[in-house]
C-alpha cells in the first residue's frame, strides 16, 4: 500500500474506493473530463492527498466528495466509504435530482389488470374489434 509515501493515483484510489468497477473505466472517466480534483482537471497518474476535494460525474449523479484516507487496494464496500466523506451539499443535490428523475419518470400504471369489460373497452378503442 501506498500510505508510507501519502501518494496515491488518482485513478487507484478512485478504483479502491469503489466509485468505478475497474481502473481503466476510472482513467477513461478522468480522461473524459467527468472527474475533477481541487476544481481542476487533471490526469490519472496525479496523486491524491487526503484533504482533497474530487468531483465525480456518472451520467446524471454528481458526487462532490472529500478524500479523508488514502489506498491502493480494493475491498470491501464498508472500508471504502470510509475512505471519503461527501459534502452536505451534495447530498442535497443528489438527493433532489433522484426526486426530479423519479417524477420525471414515474410512468401510471393501474393498481389492477383490466377485468372482461375493461379490455373489451380497449379493444374497441383501439380499433383492434
Amino acid at each position: 500500500m501506498s500510505e508510507d509515501e501519502g501518494r496515491v493515483r488518482l485513478d487507484k484510489w478512485l478504483w479502491a474506493a469503489r466509485f468505478y468497477k475497474t481502473r481503466a473505466l476510472a482513467t477513461e472517466a478522468i480522461s473524459g473530463g467527468k472527474v475533477h480534483l481541487n476544481e481542476s482537471r487533471v490526469k490519472p497518474a496525479r496523486p491524491v492527498h487526503e484533504g482533497d476535494r474530487v468531483r465525480i460525474r456518472k451520467g446524471e449523479v454528481e458526487w462532490e466528495i472529500d478524500v479523508l484516507a488514502l489506498s491502493d487496494r480494493r475491498g470491501p464496500a464498508t472500508v471504502a466509504t470510509t475512505l471519503y466523506a461527501e459534502t452536505g451539499d451534495s447530498v442535497a443535490r443528489r438527493a433532489a435530482s433522484a426526486e426530479q428523475r423519479r417524477l420525471l419518470h414515474s410512468s401510471p400504471h393501474p393498481d389492477r389488470r383490466p377485468d372482461k369489460r375493461g379490455r373489451r373497452r380497449i379493444r374497441a378503442f383501439t380499433g383492434r374489434e
